[in-house]
């Protein structure tokens, strides 16, 4: 429980309503999107706008509070969940486009607002904000930058962090600071904006932000390339990516998804196919058609066994439908599901999915993969029963040696996900001790008391690397 004259202060910085620390709110707050983590907050509080959030801070700060920015707690890696207690700020409150600057072709909102209502609002005034994280119907714009979000599209137009080009935030004293601005050049300095974004609320509260928006393209075409040799999908993502083609979507589904996807959404999909490729390609109408061309040229050298090509919006947006709803549909088959996202080079998708198969069968665990093929994204998922913790510690042991895997293959232990508490033990693994020192040191200039988002990014003890037998 907090100190009686602090939630006193708090209440008349936001008003009565907007502080609770009632059984319901905490609870509530207690957990995100990641399974099996839970912890309780000691307060819960809706700031209305950056004078408050900066009022917050401070008063927090002088008793030593730690403090949990959150948005719609979908994150993945436990990064919203208050692990040492403290109070949560949640922004939905603040969430107001504040501005579209058709000359600068820029939007500056508040970190509350919904990505998909701020796409949908950008897309109406006939203009384009490609990051689309595929929880983007219920997450922020805050929580998308804090995680550096990625999404479909990030193949061809890039993440999040391509996008944030001025941000206003609030540090650990209370104090506000503003990074860049509407500039497509500022070499001023450190790139403070670069910094804040992906880094899951450690360093500072996000309170607005400034967009870079671009023309939306003029056509699309969606393709789906069934394959039932895995190899051949694999190896056409590489063809295309070497013929000097970019598509907006590159996705992959291996069977497991392919199954229970078309369980869940009645698609139609061929279960008896070992992967599928989406790819959707955007641009002008005749580069698209080229382009859509030379990949099914090159689908067909892989021998893919049937190949797709929707004939309107309609159908594309089936298809899309397929990728977007494998998390929702295997989320249904047992009560826990585990997602996560190794990301590896994408000439290496293949043997990382062999990899992952292998690591399941050893560990007698069931694991789904799915993701951005193109940018070498992939999504393996178990599903599981939290109660059952024998099978969960074999689950675990699995996830271990996949991170591993996916080092060993030259890539990395999140590649949209974030660190948070899940993934913190293995850390080290990826950027060296010398590493994590440097980016202790820049928490520690940010925040010396550590009041933000405590016990994220950083482990108390580096988990041990795996040694795996290939055989």
């Amino acid at each position: 429980m907090l100190d009686a004259a602090l939630t006193r202060r708090l209440r008349q910085i936001v008003g009565e309503k907007h502080y609770r620390d009632d059984p319901e709110a905490l609870v509530a707050h207690s957990y995100d999107g990641t399974p099996m983590l839970q912890s309780l907050p000691d307060g819960v509080i809706y700031p209305a706008d950056t004078a408050q959030v900066s009022e917050i801070m401070k008063a927090l700060a002088e008793h030593r509070v730690p403090l949990i920015a959150r948005g719609s707690g979908s994150n993945l890696c436990g990064g919203t969940v208050p692990v040492e207690g403290g109070v949560v700020m949640v922004m939905h409150r603040m969430n107001r486009l504040l501005e579209v600057d058709l000359e600068n072709l820029t939007a500056t909102v508040q970190p509350g607002m919904i990505t998909a209502a701020f796409n949908a609002h950008v897309e109406s005034l006939g203009l384009f904000y490609p990051p689309d994280p595929s929880s983007m119907k219920i997450s922020t714009i805050g929580g998308n930058i804090a995680e550096g979000s990625g999404g479909l599209r990030g193949l061809k137009y890039g993440t999040t962090k391509d996008y944030v080009i001025g941000l206003e935030a609030v540090l650990a004293s209370g104090e506000i600071i503003r990074t860049g601005g509407k500039l497509m050049k500022d070499a001023a300095g450190y790139d403070l904006t670069k910094l804040l974004v992906g880094s899951e609320g450690t360093l500072a509260i996000i309170t607005e932000a400034t967009l870079k928006l671009v023309p939306p393209p003029a056509a699309k075409k969606t393709m789906l390339a069934m394959y039932k040799d895995l190899y051949g999908a694999a190896r056409t993502v590489s063809r295309i990516i070497e013929a000097k083609i970019i598509p907006a979507t590159l996705e992959f589904m291996d069977n497991p998804t392919i199954r229970v996807v078309d369980d869940f959404a009645k698609l139609g999909l061929p279960r008896d196919m070992e992967a599928i490729l989406l790819i959707e390609q955007d641009g002008e109408p005749e580069t698209v058609e080229r382009d859509i061309g030379r990949i099914r040229q090159i689908c067909e050298s892989e021998r893919a066994d049937r190949i797709e090509v929707a004939e309107n919006r309609e159908q594309a947006e089936k298809l899309l439908t397929a990728r977007r709803s494998a998390f929702t549909a295997l989320a249904r088959i047992r009560p826990t599901t585990i997602l996560e996202d190794a990301t590896v080079p994408r000439s290496r998708i293949a043997d990382m999915v062999l990899r992952i198969n292998e690591i399941a069968g050893k560990h007698g665990v069931s694991i789904a993969t799915f993701g951005h093929a193109g940018d070498g994204n992939l999504h393996p998922t178990a599903t599981t029963d939290a109660r059952d913790r024998e099978e969960i510690h074999r689950v675990e042991q699995a996830f271990q040696e996949i991170f591993e895997a996916a080092i060993e293959l030259g890539g990395t232990i999140t590649g949209e996900h974030g660190v948070g508490v899940v993934k913190a033990p293995f850390l080290e693994w990826k950027v060296g001790a010398a590493g994590i020192e440097v980016m202790r040191g820049i928490k520690n200039a940010f925040d010396p008391h550590q009041l933000l988002n405590p016990g994220k990014v950083f482990a108390k003890a580096a988990r041990k690397r795996v040694v795996i037998d290939h055989g």
